[in-house]
Parts: C-alpha cells; sequence; structure tokens
C-alpha cells in the first residue's frame, strides 16, 4: 500500500519472515504489527508506531491493511494486541475474520489472571 498522508508517502507490507507487518514513511521505518502464526489463524501479539508519528493515524492505516490482507487472504485473527482489539470493537466490518471463540477464550483466561 502506498498512500499519501500529508504529502508523505506511506508503504505497508506483510514480512512473513519477520512475523510482522511494515509501515515505512518517506523511507523509514516506523512501525510495524506483530503476529505469530498459529493453527492457521494471525495471533496479532503487539503493534508500535514510532513516537513522532502517533496520533497521526500511521497505526490505524498499519492495523487496517493488515485486516484487509488476511481477509483477502482468507484467513483468520485473534487480536492479542489491545490496539488491534480496540480497533476490531469499533470497526464491527471485521467480525467475520475475527475467530470469536479463540478471542473469547484468551479475554476469558485474561480477566481470571487479573483476579
Amino acid at each position: 500500500m502506498t498512500a499519501d498522508n500529508e504529502a508523505r508517502s506511506i508503504e505497508i507490507w506483510d514480512d512473513p519472515e519477520s512475523g510482522a507487518y511494515l509501515v515505512v514513511v518517506d523511507g523509514s521505518r516506523v512501525g510495524k504489527a506483530e503476529y505469530r502464526m498459529r493453527g492457521g489463524r494471525h495471533w496479532f501479539v503487539h503493534t508500535e508506531v514510532d513516537d513522532e508519528y502517533e496520533g497521526t493515524g500511521i497505526g490505524t492505516k498499519l492495523v487496517q491493511f493488515a485486516l484487509d490482507d488476511v481477509r483477502a487472504k482468507g484467513g483468520l485473527v485473534v487480536p492479542i494486541c489491545p490496539f488491534f482489539a480496540a480497533y476490531l470493537r469499533r470497526h464491527p466490518e471485521y467480525e467475520e475474520i475475527v475467530d470469536r471463540e479463540m478471542t473469547d477464550r484468551v479475554e476469558r483466561s485474561r480477566r481470571e489472571r487479573e483476579v
């Protein structure tokens, strides 16, 4: 993906070797969305964007690209990363690619550990 964000060149792609979707702005890597492949699912575990790009929408573009890519590949996601989970709560149009059973199990386990 290449887009213009306030006259910036933004590129996002899946790098399966590193297990991450990478985002580059004007030639510099500024973030990533890490995942682990388990049971044919993308388990999104961590998303980060350099401090100087927080609040610019780069993280949102990264998550959206990753979800669209997984959907295009016919895959499923399990959002362990809080940023991915929050995005999915606000965007029900991606519900069909969320492994809801596994996601609910992870959330129950997380809540039990907090008690």
